[in-house]
């Protein structure tokens, strides 16, 4: 066994293969990301400009312009390294506030929306037996702190039936809420 080779070290050699790839190189961090950055820094290294949006620079079949959109949309989601790395070396800066897209609903948030629209149908009409095709229309924010207020149409009476479908599968917790508004299970 040579000297070097001992557990936890890398062999010389290797360690001057890493060391040739640059600073940048991390363990930690996933390979395709280090790859793309690697790719975005020789793009600018030989004149190229850098790419924002997707398709504009494609190199070793990397879209190097989906890659910095998603550290610009994703920044709050990378390391501190990351994101010096990224604003330090490449010029990427982190995407501002309208640029973003709308965070996508949970599915919590879909239930609780629909559960509220089955509420409003309850106190309105003093059941729960909703015809399939019933759309209910809801108004969805406070209006307060700024939020807006929307209207919104939701397929109760389909939700209505996949949820009654879905009993086995639903908490505890969600059969008590829609028990409490008449709920028929059968």
């Amino acid at each position: 066994m040579r000297a070097d080779a001992r557990a936890g070290t890398l062999p010389a050699e290797r360690r001057e293969q890493l060391e040739d790839i640059g600073p940048s190189w991390c363990p930690a961090w996933p390979v395709e990301w280090q790859r793309a950055f690697h790719l975005v820094r020789q793009h600018l290294d030989t004149g190229g400009t850098l790419p924002t949006a997707p398709g504009q620079a494609v190199h070793q079949g990397e879209d190097l312009g989906r890659w910095v959109r998603a550290q610009c949309l994703a920044w709050d989601r990378l390391t501190g390294a990351q994101q010096w790395m990224c604003q330090h070396i490449l010029r990427i800066a982190p995407a501002a506030e309208g640029e973003k897209p709308k965070p996508r609903r949970r599915h919590a948030d879909k239930w609780a929306l629909s559960y509220a629209a089955a509420r409003q149908y309850y106190d309105r009409e003093g059941h729960l037996r909703v015809p399939r095709g019933h759309v209910e229309r809801i108004i969805t924010g406070t209006g307060y702190d700024g939020e807006d207020q929307q209207e919104r149409d939701l397929k109760l009476g389909s939700w209505i039936s996949n949820q009654r479908s879905r009993a086995a599968a639903l908490s505890p917790e969600r059969v008590e809420q829609l028990s409490a508004i008449k709920m028929r299970w059968t």
